[in-house]
């Protein structure tokens, strides 16, 4: 199935190009990181995660929203999303690849991700994520491949795939499960001190990840004309709302137990985030209220089924994708060191070297995206499971 790749128009290739170059660059700005050290981030004695763990967070959501596919498709046999199941699946494996990008680059020096394999700590719960993310890649790689591969065949998948999806389905709650006990396990870091930190993290993720699934499908039916299909998309649209409302949700309980129980340590991370400090609204403040924003006018958009079925769903979905990135990829790193432990604010704000290093993280899982999307429709254009 390789020799797809070797085909497609020139716009094929023009886009492989422009992310190779845009890699390239990037990998000019990571060099700089690498000679001269963190010091050129905007990291600090009190702020000691940034930009790249917060990326690293949100990813693992991504890759673990393929279960929303996944489940549908093999527990309830929703044969309506056979057709883009593979694409779910290939992304997750994008993912998580941006997922071990993100650790390397903010490890400093990239060799010491081998003292996890060769200094293991079963103790450590980044010992146990660094497993379930390697298992959860793994196994996308094998599931999605096997499956194309019995398409490509017009046979049925081989028996023995069956365990592997279902194993795939309990990994994929495990990946986001564990990523939160890094952060709910930090007693001194009060919010994100609290019992529904996982079950926050998988309703984002199941929103935000088949929202970036279908925004980009979008893409691909107006490049190529790959048909999804109209029941597929409304189903896993209504899917993504009802994620959503529950992610808002559980924010609305985090603020009620914060300031209905008056305890300041709780309080102080949301009112940073929200209203600043000494009078003054930090940068990420703007980024917080257009969450907000976005958020509830994402949801007036895809409650009513008439609008989540017409033409401003890509626009709900947009808003949907950008509020929970602020959510998570932003608030919940600045949430989470200000104040700090000794009632200090430390302000942190990424440097131009941490976002170029991130763009280019990102330029490297859309090249991995685009190959394997690109050997997928290859396969249901030649099986004429490309349309209806």
């Amino acid at each position: 199935m390789l020799e797809k790749l070797l085909s497609g128009p020139k716009s094929y290739y023009l886009w492989l190009l422009f992310l190779l170059c845009v890699i390239g660059l990037c990998c000019i700005a990571y060099a700089i990181q690498l000679t001269t050290g963190l010091g050129v981030t905007g990291l600090n004695r009190d702020v000691s995660w940034g930009l790249y763990i917060s990326q690293f967070t949100y990813f693992v959501g991504v890759a673990a929203s393929a279960v929303m596919l996944v489940l549908p498709a093999y527990f309830h046999h929703y044969v309506k999303f056979k057709r883009m199941i593979i694409f779910g699946e290939f992304m997750a494996v994008a993912a998580v690849v941006m997922c071990a990008l993100f650790i390397v680059v903010d490890l400093g020096q990239p060799q010491r991700a081998a003292n996890v394999l060769l200094h293991p700590t079963p103790n450590s719960v980044m010992f146990y994520d660094m497993i379930v993310l390697i298992g959860y890649l793994c196994l996308n790689i094998i599931i999605g491949w096997t499956t194309l591969e019995a398409e490509r065949l017009q046979v049925d998948p081989p028996k023995w795939i069956k365990p592997l999806v279902y194993l795939s389905i309990i990994w994929a709650f495990s990946i986001h499960t564990v990523t939160a006990f890094l952060y709910a396990g930090v007693p001194g870091r009060h919010y994100w001190l609290t019992a529904i930190m996982a079950a926050r993290f998988l309703s984002s993720a199941f929103c935000s990840g088949p929202a970036i699934l279908l925004l980009l499908l979008f893409v691909v039916r107006r490049l190529t004309g790959f048909n999804p299909g109209k029941e597929a998309i409304h189903t896993l649209a209504t899917i993504i709302v009802y994620a959503m409302c529950v992610n808002v949700f559980f924010y609305c309980l985090e603020l009620f137990t914060s300031f209905y129980s008056n305890i300041p340590g709780h309080m102080e991370p949301i009112h940073f985030l929200f209203y600043g400090h000494g009078g003054e609204l930090a940068w990420v403040s703007y980024f917080m209220w257009a969450a907000v924003i976005m958020a509830f006018a994402s949801l007036a958009i895809l409650i009513p089924p008439q609008t989540r079925s017409g033409k401003y769903l890509p626009l709900a979905l947009i808003m949907l994708v950008l509020a929970s990135w602020i959510d998570k990829g932003l608030g919940l790193l600045i949430g989470g060191f200000t104040p700090n432990m000794y009632e200090s604010f430390t302000a942190y704000m990424p440097t131009g070297i941490e976002i170029t290093v991130a763009i280019g993280v990102y330029a490297i899982g859309l090249l991995v995206l685009s190959l394997l999307w690109k050997i997928a429709l290859g396969v249901k254009r030649d099986v004429g499971n490309f349309c209806d």
